[in-house]
């Protein structure tokens, strides 16, 4: 039997250079660092493995069904990079303004920076849920490319959970006005991505209409 039966290495090589690029585990840092980057390192520990969970579970459950979920709801898209957009805009906005900066950190606060925007919709955003969806369309029932994907949605998150877990080092160099600076940075960043991601979905919109 041909290696390609028990595992598909074109399609492991190809889904996690595309996620890596698509998902940018270096470009989280900033984001990240100026979400949680004032909090102690317990705290910056948990949000990032809970970012990379809940990333690696919306991943895997639209690389399992995504294409029964969107056909379900009806739900195309361009729906979902237009959602994105408007979310990441909203939290772009906030790190702008600093309005983030000043809240009390607490725990409800670390869970739902973790969920939301950490998790999804920057980590697993339309992006990375639609290119999943069309590699698991190219997999086409087999076994090896089904292993071959799995290994590789684990191995980006292995990448991107660690370029959180050790942003410390980061922070130990910029200090508390590079963490500022950075926050400011990120929130123009994530703007500039949630204003392509809505004309993305505006175009695709027109393309379908």
């Amino acid at each position: 039997m041909a290696v390609a039966d028990f595992f598909d290495v074109k399609l492991f090589l190809a889904s996690s250079i595309t996620l890596v690029v698509i998902m940018d585990p270096p470009g989280t840092v900033p984001v990240f660092l100026s979400l949680v980057g004032r909090k102690p390192p317990a705290v910056r520990a948990r949000a990032a493995r809970q970012a990379a969970l809940v990333s690696l579970l919306v991943i895997s459950l639209f690389a399992i069904a995504g294409q029964a979920i969107l056909a379900y709801l009806g739900i195309g898209v361009p729906a979902l990079q237009g959602a994105g957009g408007l979310l990441l805009l909203l939290i772009a906005l906030d790190l702008l303004t600093g309005r983030g900066a000043t809240s009390e950190p607490n725990v409800v606060e670390d869970v739902n920076v973790a969920l939301v925007p950490l998790g999804t919709p920057l980590l697993a955003g339309p992006g990375a849920i639609a290119a999943t969806i069309v590699f698991a369309r190219q997999a086409a029932g087999h076994v090896g490319a089904y292993v071959a994907l799995a290994c590789a949605i684990v191995a980006v998150h292995l990448v991107i959970y660690a370029a959180m877990r050790f942003s410390g080092l980061v922070i130990r160099v910029i200090r508390e006005s590079g963490i500022t600076l950075l926050a400011k940075i990120a929130g123009l960043l994530l703007a500039a991505i949630a204003v392509e991601l809505v004309a993305n979905s505006v175009r695709g919109f027109i393309a379908g209409g």
